[in-house]
């Protein structure tokens, strides 16, 4: 039904034209062909992007009085210094005026950031007003503010501490703060981090550019009001991605922690991110009737502020890392695909803990979702790998057609939608629901892995809601729940399965099944209080006879077929 998500972000992204020195072979980082993930990686980085030497420059010395250089490339002005030639500039000192490049749009300049502190009063303290490429290397601390509110230039507000209209890029070991009444850095074209440390306090959005933002290597600590970083282009949102290699991220944003307008892959890095004041900020969910997806008071998807910790207009690749978001709203959101291979993710969450609207795909790594109102939510939901613990006051998995929201709510709540679907195929799966442990719109099939449900313990849910057919092919399959909405596997599945309804159980009942020689083939305690269970692996087995304890219910079981119990309306299911 869909693409493989990698083949779909590798076009993306390399079929995108990159504004990045185009005139140096050295610097091209256009592919002809489609390449593969790894190779792409390493070209998302040039040479320039990685020269960070500091021999051969041309000191400026900052003062009180005024800047100190006799080079002909820098002109000094009332209340700026600007660099009119390419070449390579090392500044240090104190100056109270801004740093302007305005070279040739083909040349280059590298500047030197070396202990410099600049302080601007309603413009930019560096500005890149026009160059092919400008690199800027760290050394030492530096400081960068601006006071007061910006103006405009010809038209154009000039509003970050740091504000390009052409590719910039920063290396080096050393530090840099920046304080704004507004944006942080500003570039509108690409953007490239290869080290160094960023703390950076903003009014606005912490990062933001009209092309990419691509993260070597650096650590950042960004308090902002808005997103902390953000790429936003409406003319051609494909070159607005956003890839990281590697870093250390501490955002506290008021809006998204990190944003695009098309995708994003990270393959490494360490992401402690908070959006919109965490989960506890989150927008109250109100249930309208059973089954039904609730209405909610929560931020719209149009809304110019989003409270999202990761969020994608594309695909979303997930590689490796660790990380913690807390977010008011979805905890990672993409409005195509989400595929995670690798990593170790905590989502806490005012709203769904994972969200595409497309395809989510768990494939390795571990997951661990402790608050959220539904844990991992997309169209199609496919699990064939890593470890997943999940906490939800609504639904732990949910496929259903639509948009976030309220919009993937529909009249008939027992209509089947035939593209949505949920696959478990390998992996170990923990869901503790108040709503349904497991829903999908569709189909719902197990293949394989270890899947462990404790689900609602009353109420209009049930620990599996399907409104398409269930099957089991492998797997070890264990959900617990209430009865009133409760549901086993069907006639097509080709592994022995167990649902029966009992008597109410408290929570930590022991769970146990054993063959005819009275051996256990299958032991669990409920988390819960239950009045039904699903129960499947390889053991059960067509012609055979089984004892079933729950708690204080026991009871013999022979399967007479290969699915034993169908619903509720169907005690002791086919036999």
């Amino acid at each position: 039904m869909k693409a493989i998500f990698l083949s779909i972000l590798c076009l993306c992204l390399l079929l995108t034209v990159w504004g990045c020195d185009s005139s140096d072979p050295a610097e091209s980082s256009t592919p002809t062909t489609v390449e593969t993930a790894e190779l792409f990686a390493q070209e998302q980085f040039s040479q320039r992007d990685r020269d960070s030497s500091t021999e051969d420059s041309i000191p400026v010395h900052l003062t009180a009085q005024g800047p100190v250089c006799e080079d002909r490339g820098i002109s000094v002005g009332k209340d700026s210094i600007t660099v009119r030639s390419p070449g390579k500039y090392r500044f240090f000192g104190e100056y109270h005026g801004s740093i302007v490049v305005d070279v040739d749009k083909n040349d280059h300049v590298h500047l030197i950031l070396d202990n410099a502190v600049i302080t601007a009063e309603q413009t930019a303290a560096l500005y890149v007003k026009q160059a092919e490429k400008v690199v800027v290397t760290l050394k030492g601390t530096n400081r960068l503010l601006t006071e007061e509110s910006f103006s405009t230039e010809g038209g154009n507000k000039i509003d970050a501490v740091i504000f390009a209209k052409d590719d910039l890029s920063f290396n080096g070991e050393g530090a840099l703060f920046l304080q704004s009444p507004d944006h942080g850095i500003v570039c509108k074209d690409d953007l490239v981090f290869l080290g160094g440390s960023y703390d950076i306090k903003a009014q606005r959005h912490g990062i933001s550019t009209e092309g990419s933002i691509r993260v070597g290597d650096g650590t950042f600590t960004l308090e902002t009001q808005k997103d902390g970083m953000n790429t936003d282009n409406s003319v051609d949102p494909l070159s607005a991605y956003i890839y990281i290699a590697r870093g250390s991220f501490t955002l506290q944003a008021g809006g998204d922690g990190i944003s695009t307008d098309s995708a994003l892959r990270i393959d490494d890095g360490s992401f402690i991110l908070t959006a919109g004041g965490g989960s506890s900020k989150g927008e109250t969910h109100y249930e309208e009737a059973p089954g039904f997806r609730p209405t909610s008071t929560a931020v719209t998807e149009d809304s110019s502020t989003g409270t999202k910790g990761i969020n994608a207009a594309d695909d979303i690749l997930i590689q490796g890392g660790s990380f913690q978001i807390n977010s008011a709203d979805d905890g990672i959101h993409s409005k195509g695909n989400v595929e995670i291979l690798g990593g170790s993710l905590t989502v806490e969450s005012g709203d769904d803990g994972i969200h595409a609207e497309e395809l989510l795909q768990i494939r390795g790594g571990e997951v661990t979702v402790p608050t959220a109102y539904e844990g991992l939510e997309g169209h199609c939901i496919e699990i064939a790998g890593g470890r997943i613990h999940i906490v939800a006051s609504d639904d732990g998995l949910n496929a259903a057609g639509g948009a976030d929201g309220s919009g993937m709510g529909r009249n008939d709540m027992f209509a089947v939608d035939k593209e949505a679907y949920i696959t478990l195929s390998g992996g170990r799966l923990f869901v503790d629901s108040k709503g349904d442990g497991i829903d999908s719109n569709g189909i719902f099939t197990v293949t394989g892995g270890e899947t462990y449900i404790s689900g609602p313990s009353g109420g209009g849910n049930s620990a599996l809601d399907c409104n398409g057919e269930a099957t089991v092919t492998g797997g070890l399959f264990i959900a617990a729940g209430a009865t009133g909405m409760a549901t086993g596997f069907g006639a097509g599945s080709t592994q022995g399965s167990i649902f029966v309804s009992y008597s109410t159980q408290p929570s930590g009942s022991k769970v146990s099944l054993k063959n005819s020689f009275g051996e256990e083939i299958l032991s669990w305690e409920t988390t819960k209080s239950s009045s039904s269970i699903v129960l499947s692996c390889p053991q059960i087995k067509e012609g055979e006879s089984y004892h079933l304890t729950v708690g204080q219910i026991e009871g013999d079981i022979l399967m007479t077929d290969i699915v034993y119990g169908t619903s509720p309306t169907h005690p002791g299911g086919r036999r």
